[in-house]
């Protein structure tokens, strides 16, 4: 019975073993086309323009099954909008660091791979502009703003949604990829405990290149 338990626990050592070995690591890097959308206090669709930013980072790819990986990362990435509340030329920029956990399928496609993936992510907002021509004042983060408070513009600083991307992974371990974004919590605060009718969320897409070692 021991030779039994031994012999078990042995085996499922060496598997851990073996799918962690096969484990691999990448960086990635892209272009961002982030919007803020929503509804203002009135109810009424918000009407921002696109919003140039980046996003770089790393991630792992961890084997579940044939062809199917989880790859968590950590990111960078800058977010916003253009010409907000139809204000020209009035620029939000917002920098979080993300958190994405991903499930990938990679079949094997000619000489590399296809990527298919989708999964959610959690964001945290560190700073932010909005900027109108030489003007710029910071964005401040808190969930629940206080009439105490100094006079700022704030924003929730969590964020969370859901990605989904599909690319391509050559066989020299570059790969370019099209990802798609959607914000899922509002970002806007609640004044002295009460919720707002506003509602502002990240959306948007966006293309990388990453590289696996």
């Amino acid at each position: 019975m021991k030779r039994k338990v031994l012999f078990l626990m042995a085996a499922t050592l060496m598997m851990t073993a073996a799918a962690y070995s096969q484990v691999s690591f990448g960086l990635r890097a892209g272009v961002n086309f982030q919007n803020l959308n929503g509804e203002d206090e009135a109810g009424d669709k918000l009407k921002n323009d696109l919003a140039i930013g980046f996003h770089i980072g790393a991630n792992a790819e961890i084997p579940i099954a044939q062809d199917f990986y989880i790859q968590p990362g950590l990111l960078f990435s800058t977010k916003g909008a253009t010409n907000v509340y139809e204000v020209d030329d009035l620029k939000a920029s917002i920098s979080y660091i993300e958190l994405p956990i991903h499930f990938l399928y990679k079949p094997q496609l000619g000489s590399g791979k296809l990527i298919v993936g989708f999964g959610p992510y959690v964001g945290y907002g560190i700073g932010g502009k909005f900027k109108l021509d030489d003007e710029e004042e910071d964005i401040k983060f808190k969930n629940d703003v206080k009439e105490s408070d100094e006079e700022a513009i704030y924003l929730r600083p969590l964020d969370a949604g859901a990605d989904i991307f599909f690319g391509y992974e050559f066989a020299f371990k570059v790969s370019v990829q099209l990802n798609a974004q959607l914000g899922l919590l509002n970002l806007v605060p609640k004044y002295e405990g009460e919720k707002s009718d506003e509602i502002v969320k990240n959306t948007g897409f966006g293309f990388s290149v990453g590289y696996r070692f």
